[in-house]
């Protein structure tokens, strides 16, 4: 027996001095400047508050850092690896790691349904037009008010949540009054999980389980759906599955004691100013608090991260479900996760679950690669991951309804850095 314990100790050693032997060769950017520039000239044009840009290695050397802060809208504000940001939709592809630590347990099953776990669903309905189609894919879906209500006909599963095609959706569709309908419940004040679970019992679905790709609440639904299976709270699974033995410091849902969000900023009048009440309104008019004694968390878009902690996050993907040299994923969970799963008829790529995978269309377009793996929040955050030269990026800024030239800057940034790398490949 200890002789076996001995070949899996070396036999796992091996395998992780190989993966990092992949990713061995760092980039090469031989014009920091002009990426600098490209950051300073959004802050100096008054379009973003803050822009902070991170690249990291496989190992976590840091291979570009830069940040430039907003004075007239941040006096005497610093911005830096270790500043609290909300991630908002980032939170998503943190979630779905815990769902796939999950399934490698058995304790989960994608293709289970939803039911199992949450039975306050039993009597879900689906909000239609006059014909019995379904908003999602109603010809004058904008243009229905008020929506008929047909129950659920087809079982949902954990696969329709992972892949959004289960019928939960944002306050912001084209329809003001299936808008109104789930702004109503307050989502992101409920009191606890089990509250959460009764607001969304209410709502109606916006199609039936598996009709089409309907990006919404979907994730958060499957964090739920992990609280019940395990008895604990999402908060308290990503601690123990991951942030804590990985040792991730950056990435939490509360703030601790002492911390503080900054605002955030909109375009949405011409002239940057800071947002006002109910205009960030992806749940109605409510907000999510971030406070310390909160217990609700929205696996969707609930958690906050800092530059550092989320690039570490990241780091997973490129070390084959390991940090630090500890295990947290096996390599068939990173490879499923990242392979093709919905929109698989766009010509920038496909999703895989909740990660988008580009196609070469971007490279075309000089905005980066083929291949790279990515995503985003609704504050303005983004991020991509590299496998094939093995780097991650994370951009941080707060920041909503942004002017043309500002919603540019992501590929403007990665378009200079891709054209750099290529030229030393």
């Amino acid at each position: 027996m200890l002789k076996e314990k001995y070949f899996i100790s070396i036999f796992l050693l091996v395998l992780a001095i190989s993966c990092n032997k992949e990713h061995s060769k760092s980039i090469t950017i031989t014009d920091k400047t002009a990426l600098d520039k490209l950051i300073d000239d959004q802050i100096n044009k008054g379009l973003r508050p803050f822009l902070y840009l991170r690249l990291e290695d496989t190992q976590g050397k840091v291979l570009y850092e830069y940040s430039s802060v907003n004075n007239n809208l941040l006096p005497g504000v610093e911005i830096n690896k270790n500043t609290w940001i909300r991630i908002w939709s980032m939170s998503k592809i943190v979630t779905i790691t815990i769902i796939m630590d999950l399934i490698e347990d058995n304790i989960l099953n994608l293709d289970e349904p939803v039911t199992k776990y949450i039975p306050e669903f039993e009597n879900l309905m689906v909000a239609t037009d006059l014909n019995g189609t379904s908003l999602a894919l109603s010809d004058s879906f904008s243009k229905i008010c008020s929506y008929k209500l047909e129950p659920v006909k087809h079982k949902m599963t954990l696969r329709h949540l992972i892949n959004h095609e289960a019928g939960f959706y944002y306050a912001t569709t084209k329809n003001k009054c299936i808008n109104s309908t789930l702004a109503d419940q307050s989502i992101p004040i409920a009191v606890d999980g089990n509250d959460l679970i009764n607001k969304f019992s209410k709502v109606p679905l916006i199609q039936q389980p598996g009709e089409s790709h309907f990006y919404g609440l979907n994730t958060t639904v499957l964090g739920l759906v992990a609280e019940r299976a395990t008895g604990i709270d999402l908060a308290g699974l990503v601690k123990q599955r991951m942030t804590k033995k990985l040792g991730i410091n950056g990435l939490k849902f509360n703030l601790g004691r002492n911390e503080k969000l900054l605002p955030c900023a909109t375009g949405i009048d011409t002239v940057l100013r800071h947002v006002r009440e109910s205009e960030l309104d992806i749940f109605g008019p409510a907000f999510p608090t971030y406070f310390s004694d909160n217990r609700v968390f929205l696996g969707g878009e609930g958690m906050i991260a800092t530059a550092d902690g989320y690039s570490d996050f990241l780091r997973i993907f490129l070390n084959k479900g390991m940090l630090n040299g500890k295990s947290f994923l096996e390599v068939r969970s990173i490879n499923e996760i990242t392979s093709p799963q919905t929109q698989l008829d766009s010509k920038w790529g496909y999703n895989g679950y909740n990660l988008w995978v580009t196609g070469d269309t971007l490279r075309k377009s000089g905005w980066g690669d083929e291949g790279l793996w990515q995503g985003g929040g609704y504050e303005g955050t983004q991020f991509w991951i590299d496998p094939k030269r093995g780097f991650v990026g994370v951009l941080m800024t707060q920041s909503n309804s942004l002017q043309k030239e500002a919603h540019e800057f992501y590929n403007d940034f990665r378009g200079e850095l891709y054209k750099q790398i290529f030229d030393n490949e």
